[in-house]
């Protein structure tokens, strides 16, 4: 039996399966797929918590096994911090594939819809600034080490930004593609981590540059949640914002995102009476900062 004939008999036959991917390592180490020698990749309509991983073993591969559904992994795409699944499937081989389901997102990851790129943006940009006010608490803490380490996420998020608007999809070895892609942002990480200036120093000089970026970047990063806001007349409320299906499943730091919103003027925050008895009780929702 060869190897594809494998997979198509030992997992094809799965209930509720969509897709099937195989992935094989080309290395003799590959974080990519977690050492192991090859990963299949189920996409079913089936969740089974119980059956999400598995290690197998034939004839002496390692096969780490994944099911997923397709909610989950278009949410892998745009806000998992593991993007190896971008590699996935990219690079690997589609066995079963009903309905194309998995061609069509392979088509649409190379073509960067323009909801994917928005989704993006908007979850990197979600945590860019997490990771920055973190780092900026962190030193006026007096806790430097830190501070050092979330201003470091910080660069690693701006990155993705700004790979993201070139139509590029971040890789792990992401400062190669910042050297070629931007070296501004690429200078930052070296004065970061080589300087010679005390650690503070450096902390403090990139806290500045992410503080401007993050005022830059602001409205173009976070363009869809704007346009979700402006949509209907009726304000939101976090919680409505977030079942939305265009931020459904996507890892944002909401509370954070609409505060600066507000503080730019990008939307309004209106208070409004709570449905709670308590005297005073206001509650807040957001609405477009054109609404009166």
């Amino acid at each position: 039996m060869d190897k594809r004939a494998f997979y198509v008999e030992g997992l094809g036959q799965e209930k509720g399966l969509i897709s099937l991917l195989l992935v094989a390592n080309p290395f003799a180490y590959q974080p990519l797929i977690d050492g192991m020698d090859r990963l299949a990749l189920i996409v079913t309509s089936v969740s089974s918590p119980e059956k999400d991983t598995e290690h197998w073993i034939w004839n002496d591969f390692r096969i780490l096994v994944r099911r997923v559904t397709p909610e989950k992994l278009e949410s892998w795409i745009v806000s998992s911090p593991n993007r190896n699944v971008i590699y996935w499937l990219v690079q690997g081989e589609i066995l079963i594939d009903r309905d194309s389901y998995l061609t069509n997102l392979r088509d649409r990851l190379m073509e960067w819809s323009p909801l994917i790129r928005e989704q993006k943006l908007l979850s990197e940009f979600s945590q860019f600034i997490r990771s920055y006010l973190q780092a900026k608490q962190d030193l006026k803490d007096g806790q430097v080490l830190d501070a050092y380490s979330n201003v470091l996420s910080s660069l690693h998020y701006w990155a993705h930004i700004a790979l993201v608007e070139e139509g590029m999809h971040p890789e792990l070895t992401v400062w190669e593609q910042m050297r070629r892609v931007n070296p501004g942002i690429y200078k930052l990480f070296e004065e970061l981590t080589t300087s010679g200036e005390s650690l503070e120093k450096r902390v403090q000089l990139v806290l500045l540059a992410c503080e401007f970026s993050i005022l830059n970047k602001m409205e173009s990063s976070c363009a869809l949640l704007i346009r979700l806001i402006e949509s209907r007349s009726e304000s939101w409320t976090p919680s409505e914002l977030l079942q939305h299906p265009d931020l459904s499943g996507l890892s944002l730091e909401l509370s954070v995102l609409l505060q600066k919103l507000v503080n730019r003027g990008c939307i309004r925050e209106i208070a409004k009476a709570s449905r709670d008895s308590i005297s005073g009780l206001l509650e807040l929702r957001y609405t477009s900062a054109s609404v009166k």
